[in-house]
């Protein structure tokens, strides 16, 4: 199995991308805006993939967080608050807003059940701060290390009930970044004894299956390199002084933060110690590139995908969509508090 997660060019897979991911056999896919229609179409899609590769459980992703980040979008989905809508609520009734940021993920975590999505970019640990980017800004549970693990970890339980397994973000922690990763590279020249806080929601949910790394320089760390392509960060804080043991994803290699070709990024991600490469835009000569560039999975890196996956939903039965309008209503009586 490759060590990549590779996107869709639409809603259907074409002959060449069919004929490629059965060869290349990637981890996993992710989903976009371009590859979803409507639930008939996403769950053939989803189908179509797993048949592919013959694997029930199969490593499909999006990212759907709610508020401003989020690919399957009304009318034919549900829209979700964004994270400081609970942030909101914690400031009143702590309790009250973990107990919504439960429900939404629960209800959230059906769409994508039914869809065969078994992979969702959430929750955020990133620690807002102050005159910080607004990249992260409303996306995040808050600006107190606390709240947002607790938060967080209500998002990883709300997903895990329906089988779907949620990806922690954006590990070290992009909560004070300067600079939109997406367009720049960000450096964050904080102390390290600074940074503490920015690794405490993360260190809290160290036992989360699956995190994605930011594409942030920190200099307190290494001068040089972005946290996705830095041995020292990956193994010295994320492994180490985090404790994270799952499956390290890289965030988008498209994202201009990063510097040379993508297969070139990918392959310096995987040799700095990331498990799996992720690459979205279904670009066919990156993806090839990025085929030839990596050295096959290890033996670790394919226990932890495993593990990952080994809470997500077979999708023999279509999924239960009965109970989600009582959590939506009790989401919503619960927001209704702040």
């Amino acid at each position: 199995m490759l060590p990549a997660i590779f996107g869709l060019s639409g809603p259907v897979l074409t002959d060449d991308e069919r004929a490629f991911f059965r060869d290349a056999d990637p981890a996993g896919y992710i989903l976009f805006g371009r590859n979803v229609v409507d639930r008939t179409q996403v769950r053939a899609l989803t189908d179509e993939i797993r048949a592919l590769h013959g694997r029930d459980r199969t490593f499909i992703c999006i990212d759907q967080e709610g508020g401003r980040v989020a690919r399957m979008k009304p009318p034919v989905w549900p829209a979700y608050p964004a994270g400081e809508a609970f942030d909101r609520l914690y400031d009143i009734a702590p309790a009250s807003a973990i107990e919504a940021a439960r429900a939404n993920a629960e209800a959230l975590g059906m769409d994508l059940a039914e869809a065969g999505i078994t992979v969702d970019c959430l929750p955020l640990l990133d620690v807002r701060q102050p005159g910080a980017h607004d990249v992260i800004g409303d996306r995040a549970y808050g600006s107190e290390p606390m709240r947002v693990a607790a938060l967080g970890r209500a998002a990883l339980d709300g997903l895990a009930r329906v089988g779907v397994v949620g990806v922690v973000k954006h590990i070290p922690g992009h909560g004070r970044a300067l600079a939109d990763s997406h367009k720049e590279m960000p450096t964050v020249d904080a102390p390290a004894a600074e940074l503490e806080r920015d690794l405490a929601p993360f260190r809290t949910l160290a036992g989360a299956l699956i995190a994605m790394t930011a594409h942030v320089r920190y200099t307190a760390w290494d001068a040089d390199n972005p946290a996705t392509q830095s041995p020292f960060v990956i193994d010295e804080i994320i492994r180490k002084a985090i404790g994270f043991d799952g499956l390290l994803l890289t965030d988008d290699l498209d994202m201009e933060a990063l510097s040379s070709t993508v297969p070139e990024r990918a392959s310096r991600a995987q040799a700095a110690g990331c498990d799996i490469a992720l690459n979205c835009w279904a670009k066919m000569d990156d993806m090839v590139g990025i085929a030839k560039a990596l050295s096959p999975m290890s033996a670790r890196t394919a226990e932890r995908l495993y593990r990952a996956l080994a809470g997500t939903a077979d999708f023999v039965a279509d999924t239960d969509m009965s109970r989600q309008a009582a959590l939506f209503d009790w989401r919503d009586r619960l927001l209704a508090l702040a």
